[in-house]
């Protein structure tokens, strides 16, 4: 039995289903009846089970041969580090108590770190306890900025490539991971074709029918255009540590080996525009 958290995000959703499609007993954990609902009607057992509750979490974890886990970044939370740690606590005390086998969990990189990668240090404390690179689904962050003619970049430059995966090929390697664990603990770099952010902009021009003009934010804007935005000034500060870390190169990927996959930006574009997921 395969057990998948995060099962109404982009990549746990992707790893249930492919999962079911081959055929594999899958149990995922939802906050929602409408969405256990939603998921018992294609194949899958669910359970309400939210990962702040190690009692709840360890009894759905019962009987599992694998666990798919990961750390949401809530955008709600007053104190992030303390948010990370208690997530943390309650996942490592519900994988101990179940004795759960094998555990596939979604990072990113610069998780090494333990310090210097804002929401990312949440991640580093869940892999002591127990990586990708960018996703191409960052893209509808800054949809409606697009649809008024602007594409916002927090970085130095626009024209440096970097790989981007489509949450839909990752929740796939996550998938193969529980259905074929590996012989030791890995950290896996899952990267995807490279794009620079202007070439993102021109592929989403294109889709939206209109051209983007590329907006530099300069560094010590960042988290001022971030709370402008509408972000709590705690929250803003974090994510524009994380872009500090990108441009410092602390995000490289540094894992055990890489899986390379192929969906391009434009496919994954066209289905945010659409509204559906991939």
């Amino acid at each position: 039995m395969h057990v998948i958290a995060g099962a109404t995000g982009r990549v746990g959703s992707a790893a249930a289903r492919t999962l079911l499609a081959a055929g594999d007993p899958v149990r995922v954990l939802v906050r929602r009846d409408a969405d256990a609902a939603a998921w018992r009607e294609r194949g899958a057992e669910a359970r309400i089970a939210p990962l702040d509750d190690p009692i709840a979490l360890g009894r759905a974890l019962e009987g599992a041969d694998g666990f798919f886990v990961l750390l949401p970044f809530d955008l709600t939370a007053a104190d992030l580090d303390a948010h990370a740690g208690a997530l943390t606590a309650s996942i490592a005390q519900a994988v101990a108590a179940a004795r759960v086998p094998h555990v596939v969990m979604l990072s990113s990189g610069g998780a090494d770190l333990p310090t210097g990668t804002g929401p990312i240090t949440g991640l580093h404390r869940l892999e002591q306890a127990l990586r990708s690179g960018h996703f191409q689904e960052k893209v509808g962050d800054i949809l409606d900025a697009a649809r008024a003619g602007a594409y916002p970049v927090f970085a130095a430059s626009a024209d440096v490539p970097h790989p981007m995966a489509a949450t839909a090929d990752i929740g796939a390697v996550a998938a193969a991971a529980l259905r074929t664990p590996p012989a030791r603990s890995e950290a896996v770099d899952v990267l995807g074709p490279a794009y620079s952010e202007r070439e993102v902009a021109g592929i989403l021009g294109a889709a939206l029918g209109r051209d983007l003009e590329v907006v530099m934010i300069p560094e010590d804007g960042w988290a001022g255009t971030l709370v402008e935005s509408g972000l709590p000034p705690h929250i803003a500060a974090a994510l524009a540590e994380l872009s500090r870390a990108d441009e410092r190169g602390l995000l490289a990927p540094r894992g055990d080996r890489t899986v390379a996959v192929t969906t391009g930006v434009e496919r994954t574009i066209a289905g945010l525009l659409a509204g559906v997921p991939e």
